[in-house]
C-alpha cells in the first residue's frame, strides 16, 4: 500500500469534526424524557492529558457511542475539576497566577480531548472555579449547616508540611514498609502518621479549628446501600464497608483512678474475666494526658506514629503507662499501655486486653510478658493451650464466677444485661469529613467569625464569596489579605474576619454530575425535575483509588440533597466502571520516570484503539510498540478493504456456499460485538472486529465477491468500529456511499436469528483444527478429497438426554425411554455409558440438520486453505458404518482421501 493510499486519521480529523459539530452530534436535548446518562470522572486541569485520562474517557466514549447508535438519548458532558493545591502550586513555578494557569490548561486540555474525538455535549461545560459554580458549593454548606450537618471545632488533624494545608484520612496514604520517607526537602516530622496522596510528603498531626461534614450521620444508610449497588464493583464496595467500618458490641467502662474513667470497646463480652490489661491508641486523649505526666510514655509518642495501620495492626510494640485501671467485676489493677496495635479510629481507641481469646492482644501480653487466662474452652472439650496461641472461637465460659458453663453468645447477653458498666454499642472507623483547607485556590467557606456572635453564615443573598485577586504567599494566600479577611458581622453589624479557610476540592466533585444536567442555571445549582428523570447516573467511569474519596462523598452528598428534598435518588450512581492503569516499562506511566506515552504520539485513534483492545477496562496493561503497531494494521487493512471494494472492476450476483456462510459470520459478529459492548468487554469486542475483518479478507481472496453480501459486510464492520474510532469509520462510511454520518447511523442488527453463536464457531473451528491435526499425523500433504460425517440423529437424542438428565436419576434408562435411542441398544449402550462417564463436561450442541448446514456453508474454508473438494454427508447417507460410527454430535467424523 502506497503513502497515498495509508489512513492517517490526522489528515481528516478536523473535516469530521466540522461535520460533527455542523450537524450538532451529540448535543443531549433538556426535553429528553430518560437519556442514557454516560460519565467519566471529569479531570483536574492538569494541564495535559495523559494515558490515564485517555484510556478513562476512551472506555466512556466507546459506550456513549454504541448507546447512541442503539436508538438512546445520550449524555455524555465534560468538565472541569479546576479548584485545587497544584494548580496553586503550578502557578507559583510559572510566575502567573492561578486562574491565569487552570484557563490555559483547559484550553490545552480542551483541544487534546477533540482531537481525540471525544463526542461530548460542549454545551454543559463548565468549570469549579468559576464563582458561578461555586456559589453553591457555598449554598450547600449553608444548607447542611442548617440541617445541623456542619461541625467546627478544634481537632487533631493531619497536615502536609510541604502544601500547607490539612488533609482528610483518606488522603493520608500508607507507608511501604520499605519506604524512605527522608528524601524530601524538610526534615521528616517524628510525628509523622503517613504521606500526602499528592506529594508524598511525610504528614504530621497538628491541633486546629476545622470545618467538617458530619458524613458519620449517614454512615450507617452509606454501609447498607451497598448491598443495592449490584452495578458497582465488589472490590469498591469492600473498600467502602472497610472504610466505613462498621462493628457491633459493648462499651465497657473502665475505672482510672487519678485520671477518670476510659471506655473500651469489644466485640467479645464474653471474654470480659480475661482482660489482664488495658491498651490505648497513641493518639487517645487518655495517651495525650499521660505524656504530659510520664516521660517515657511522651517519648513512645514521639516515635510510634510513623507507620502504616497495616504496620501498626502488626506490631507489638507499646509502653507501660504505670498506671492502673480497676478491672470492673473483679476489682482487680490492670497496667494500663499505650500501644500502636490499638488504632485511633477504630472502636474509641481503647482495648481490654484478653490474650487467651485475641490474636492481637495474645501477640502485645507475650512480647510484655502479661498474663493470659483462659475464659473460654471449645464446646468439644478438647484442650487449647491459650499459652502458645489464642483461642478465637465460641465454646463455653469457664473463670467466669457466676457465668461459667454458659454458652459464649448468651453469656453476652447476659452480662450485657447485668452489668452497668456495659451497654450495647456500635462503632464505625468513619470520621467526620473534613473540609478545611489552609490554601488560595478552593471555594471561600462562607462563614464570618465575630468575637460577639461567634460563627455566623454569610447571607445567601451575598453568595457567592468571591476569592479575591491572588498575592503569592507562604501559607495561605487568604489569611494575609486584609481586604479580604476584614469585614463585618451579618448579625451584630461589628467588626468581624471572614473564614480564610477554603474547601476541600472533592466538595466541588461531590455533586458536579447534577451540574452537567443545567449548567446554566442562575437560581438553582440544577434543576430537581431534570435530575427526577435522569437520575442516577447511567454508568459512570473511574479509577477504584477514588472508592473512599470522591465515591463515599458522591453517596454522602445524594442522600443530604434528597433529604433537603432537591433530590430523589439517594444512590447517584448506578453503574460503576473502574478502570486499569497503563504501564510502560512495567511501571505506572508518569513524568518522574520518564516514561510517558503522549496520548497523541501515536494518532488518535492508534491509541484508542490500543488502550480498549490491550484488556478488560478494570485490568492493568503494559505499553508495547508491536500492540500498538497491531492497532494501526488494523486501521489500515480496513481503509485498504474498502478502498479496494470501491475500486473494484468485477463481482458476481449469484450466490454459493460461502456467500452464506459470510452472511452467517457477519450475524454472529453482531450478536458478539453488542454482547462485549453490553458487558464493556472492549478488548473482546474488538478481536470480533478483528475476526471479521479477517473472513471478509479470505472471502475476497477466495474469489469474485458477491456484491450484496461483501457490502454489507464492510458497512457492518464500519458500524461496528464507530465507538472505537469514529474518525476511521466516518472515512470507510463516506466512501461506501453509506446515508449520513456513521457516527448517527443505527447500529447493526442480524439479518437472522441467531441462537448461541460460540458453539457455531467451536463447530468450524474445531472441525477445520482436526483436519490439519489428522493432515499433520498422516503425513498428507495434498489432500485430494476431505469428507466430513454428521453423527446420526439418534446419538443427538442420546446426548441431549444425558446431558439434561436428572443427576440422581439412572441416565441410561431415562434415555432408553426414547424410542429414537432404544432402537439403537446396542450401539446406544457403550456411546451412554461414556456419555454418562462425561456428563459433566457436556456442552451443548446443535441439531444435526443446522450442523450440516454450517458445515457445508463453512466448507468452501476447507477447500481455500486445503485445495481440496469438501463434501457433507449425514451418517445416514453413507455406506461406510466405521466412519459413520466415529462422528458424535458437535464433532464430525472426518475422512480425507
Amino acid at each position: 500500500m502506497s503513502h497515498r493510499d495509508r489512513y492517517s486519521s490526522q489528515a481528516v480529523q478536523e473535516y469530521w469534526q466540522f461535520e460533527w459539530d455542523r450537524a450538532d452530534v451529540y448535543s443531549c436535548p433538556d426535553d429528553a424524557a430518560d437519556p442514557t446518562y454516560v460519565l467519566g470522572m471529569f479531570p483536574y486541569t492538569s494541564g495535559n492529558l495523559h494515558m490515564g485520562h485517555v484510556r478513562n474517557y476512551a472506555i466512556t466514549d466507546a459506550y456513549a457511542r454504541y448507546r447512541r447508535m442503539r436508538g438512546d438519548d445520550v449524555l455524555q458532558p465534560m468538565g472541569w475539576d479546576a479548584f485545587g493545591l497544584p494548580a496553586e502550586n503550578a502557578a507559583e513555578r510559572q510566575l502567573t497566577d492561578p486562574q491565569s494557569w487552570t484557563e490555559t490548561c483547559i484550553e490545552d486540555m480542551r483541544e487534546e480531548m477533540d482531537a481525540m474525538g471525544f463526542g461530548y455535549d460542549w454545551s454543559r461545560e463548565f468549570t469549579t472555579s468559576d464563582p458561578e459554580y461555586y456559589q453553591w458549593n457555598q449554598w450547600f454548606f449553608e444548607q447542611f449547616y442548617e440541617e445541623g450537618l456542619v461541625e467546627y471545632e478544634a481537632a487533631a488533624v493531619n497536615w502536609c508540611p510541604n502544601c500547607e494545608t490539612v488533609l482528610a484520612d483518606a488522603q493520608v496514604e500508607s507507608v511501604p514498609d520499605d519506604a524512605d520517607t527522608t528524601g524530601h526537602d524538610h526534615d521528616t516530622p517524628a510525628s509523622s502518621q503517613g504521606v500526602c496522596w499528592r506529594c508524598e510528603t511525610p504528614v504530621e498531626t497538628r491541633e486546629l479549628d476545622q470545618w467538617f461534614f458530619t458524613i458519620t450521620d449517614y454512615a450507617e444508610e452509606l454501609l447498607d446501600g451497598l448491598e443495592d449497588l449490584d452495578g458497582w464493583p465488589e472490590s469498591v464496595r469492600e473498600i467502602q464497608r472497610n472504610w466505613i467500618g462498621k462493628q457491633e458490641g459493648a462499651g465497657v467502662t473502665f475505672e482510672i483512678p487519678n485520671y477518670g474513667n476510659v471506655d473500651a470497646f469489644t466485640t467479645r463480652l464474653d471474654t470480659i474475666y480475661g482482660a489482664t490489661f488495658l491498651a490505648v491508641s497513641p493518639g487517645h486523649d487518655l495517651a495525650r494526658e499521660l505524656a504530659d505526666d510520664v516521660d517515657a510514655v511522651a517519648a513512645y509518642l514521639d516515635g510510634a506514629r510513623g507507620r502504616s495501620d497495616e504496620k501498626r495492626r502488626s506490631t507489638a510494640s507499646g509502653v507501660d503507662t504505670g498506671v492502673h485501671a480497676i478491672h470492673p467485676l473483679t476489682g482487680e489493677e490492670l497496667p494500663i499501655y499505650v500501644a500502636e496495635y490499638v488504632l485511633d479510629d477504630v472502636g474509641t481507641g481503647a482495648v481490654m486486653g484478653v490474650p487467651a481469646h485475641n490474636e492481637r492482644d495474645h501477640a502485645f501480653a507475650s512480647e510484655h510478658d502479661l498474663p493470659i487466662e483462659a475464659v473460654v474452652k471449645p464446646a468439644d472439650a478438647e484442650e487449647h493451650d491459650v499459652t502458645s496461641s489464642a483461642y478465637t472461637g465460641g465454646g463455653t465460659l469457664e473463670n467466669s464466677d457466676d457465668y461459667d458453663g454458659l454458652d459464649a453468645e448468651t453469656a453476652r447477653e447476659r452480662l450485657l444485661a447485668d452489668l452497668a458498666c456495659a451497654e450495647s454499642s456500635v462503632t464505625y472507623r468513619l470520621r467526620d469529613w473534613l473540609i478545611s483547607r489552609q490554601r488560595y485556590w478552593g471555594t471561600p467557606i462562607p462563614v464570618v467569625h465575630c468575637e460577639e456572635c461567634g460563627p455566623v453564615l454569610v447571607p445567601e443573598a451575598k453568595l457567592p464569596v468571591e476569592l479575591p485577586e491572588y498575592e503569592p504567599t507562604a501559607g495561605n494566600p487568604l489569611a494575609e489579605n486584609d481586604e479580604f479577611v476584614e469585614t463585618t458581622c451579618p448579625e451584630c453589624g461589628a467588626d468581624a474576619r471572614r473564614e480564610t479557610d477554603t474547601m476541600d476540592t472533592f466538595v466541588d466533585s461531590s455533586w458536579y454530575y447534577l451540574r452537567f444536567l443545567s449548567a446554566v442555571a442562575r437560581d438553582a445549582p440544577f434543576d430537581t425535575d431534570q435530575a427526577g428523570e435522569w437520575l442516577p447516573v447511567d454508568v459512570y467511569v473511574g479509577g477504584e483509588e477514588h472508592a473512599v474519596l470522591h465515591l463515599l462523598y458522591i453517596r454522602f452528598f445524594a442522600r443530604v440533597l434528597a433529604d433537603l428534598g432537591v433530590l430523589e435518588a439517594r444512590e447517584p450512581v448506578e453503574r460503576l466502571v473502574n478502570q486499569g492503569t497503563v504501564l510502560h516499562g512495567g511501571e505506572k506511566m508518569s513524568t518522574a520516570k520518564g516514561n510517558v506515552i503522549t496520548p497523541h504520539e501515536y494518532g488518535p485513534e492508534t491509541t484508542r484503539l490500543f488502550v480498549l483492545g490491550a484488556a478488560h477496562p478494570r485490568q492493568d496493561f503494559e505499553w508495547t510498540a508491536k500492540d500498538v503497531s497491531s492497532a494501526y494494521d488494523l486501521q489500515q487493512q480496513l481503509y485498504g478493504m474498502v478502498q479496494a471494494f470501491t475500486e473494484r472492476e468485477t463481482d458476481r450476483s449469484e450466490r454459493e456456499p460461502r456467500d452464506d456462510y459470510l452472511d452467517r459470520e457477519i450475524d454472529r459478529t453482531i450478536a458478539a460485538t453488542t454482547a462485549e459492548f453490553e458487558a464493556f468487554r472492549f478488548h473482546r469486542a474488538i478481536s470480533e472486529i478483528r475476526s471479521l475483518a479477517g473472513v471478509l479478507g479470505q472471502y475476497a481472496e477466495a474469489g469474485p465477491v458477491h456484491d450484496t453480501v461483501y457490502r454489507r459486510g464492510l458497512e457492518t464492520i464500519t458500524a461496528l468500529i464507530v465507538p472505537i474510532t469514529p474518525y476511521l469509520a466516518e472515512e470507510l462510511w463516506n466512501r461506501l456511499r453509506c446515508d449520513g454520518l456513521a457516527v448517527e447511523a443505527d447500529w447493526p442488527e442480524p439479518a437472522a436469528t441467531v441462537g448461541d453463536y460460540r458453539i457455531e464457531r467451536s463447530l468450524i473451528e474445531t472441525t477445520r483444527a482436526d483436519v490439519r491435526d489428522i493432515c499433520e499425523v498422516a503425513g498428507i500433504d495434498d489432500p485430494g478429497e476431505i469428507t466430513l460425517v454428521v453423527a446420526p440423529a439418534w446419538k443427538y437424542r442420546a446426548y441431549e438426554t444425558v446431558r439434561q438428565a436428572d443427576p440422581e436419576g439412572a441416565v441410561v434408562s431415562q434415555a432408553l425411554e426414547d424410542d429414537r435411542v432404544a432402537d439403537h441398544r446396542d450401539a446406544a449402550g457403550p456411546y451412554l455409558a461414556d456419555l454418562e462417564e462425561r456428563r459433566r463436561s457436556l456442552e451443548p450442541v446443535l441439531e444435526p440438520a443446522e450442523e450440516r448446514s454450517i458445515l457445508e456453508r463453512a466448507g468452501w474454508l476447507l477447500r481455500e486453505e486445503f485445495e481440496a473438494p469438501v463434501s457433507v454427508h449425514t451418517a445416514e447417507e453413507i455406506s461406510d458404518d466405521e466412519l459413520a460410527e466415529r462422528a458424535e454430535p458437535g464433532k464430525p467424523a472426518i475422512h480425507i482421501g
